[in-house]
């Protein structure tokens, strides 16, 4: 069956919980803070390689070209063993589009526990993880949604978690810009704006790869100007 045929019922949030299926032994292992038994890792590796994979076939085939089968043979297990982890093309593409976004989250982490909150290696680090599989494959995703109701609704709520969870992350990430959350929150929006904008105009023809480093250096330019400037402490002879 097509994923572009998938049905959507569930919430967001019952998306993650969908993404564990873990047995009622590996739950109950789990609740009593057991160390998890070889079946639930192998178990977990197994629905690693199937989502990886389902990641794989939309970067190479699309979305609407990705099928279960296509998906268990990439992954190298049979369509039933997929089915025993995944009921539908719809549980697959939802812990699909949960991985994608937590992947990018974790990108972001990486970026920015460096410690160097410096407007060039702050872009420059977003634009090398937007320039990965990964962004190609949700990229595809977002516009199949456009016309197609049923991945809409599985998108879509995921799209506003992930936004929610970006946005807490970055406040806890940035303690600088504490005092200016309006800027701080522009400051976000037009870095992944214009970065997500060229990167899908280099995907499809309508910019020159030349323009990308000056485009670079003028986003950088303008978030360096939007940084709030520390302080400066009051000396005894400007005090009086």
């Amino acid at each position: 069956m097509a994923l572009a045929a998938i049905r959507s019922t569930a919430s967001a949030r019952a998306i993650r919980n969908d993404s564990s299926a873990a047995t009622p032994a590996t739950t109950t292992a789990a609740t009593a803070g057991a160390t998890p038994t070889q079946q639930a890792l192998k178990s977990a590796q197994t629905r690693a390689r199937l989502i990886e994979a389902t990641i794989r076939c939309i970067v190479k085939l699309g979305y609407s070209g990705t099928t279960t089968p296509q998906v268990a043979a990439e992954a190298g297990l049979s369509r039933g063993a997929m089915l025993h982890h995944f009921e539908n093309g719809e549980a697959l593409i939802k812990a699909a589009i949960v991985e994608l976004h937590d992947k990018r989250l974790r990108a972001f982490r990486r970026a920015v526990d460096t410690g160097n909150h410096d407007p060039r290696t702050l872009v420059r680090a977003y634009w090398r993880q937007i320039s990965k599989p990964t962004f190609i494959a949700f990229h595809e995703l977002a516009l199949a949604s456009r016309t197609n109701p049923g991945l809409a609704r599985i998108l879509q709520p995921l799209q506003v978690e992930f936004r929610d969870r970006f946005n807490a992350q970055a406040d806890v990430l940035f303690p600088e810009w504490q005092g200016q959350p309006e800027q701080f929150r522009f400051a976000i929006t037009l870095s992944q704006t214009m970065l997500e904008g060229m990167a899908i105009g280099l995907l499809t023809g309508g910019m020159d790869e030349a323009m990308v480093e000056p485009l670079l250096v003028s986003l950088e330019a303008q978030i360096r100007a939007m940084v709030p400037k520390a302080d400066t402490p009051v000396t005894q002879d400007q005090a009086v």
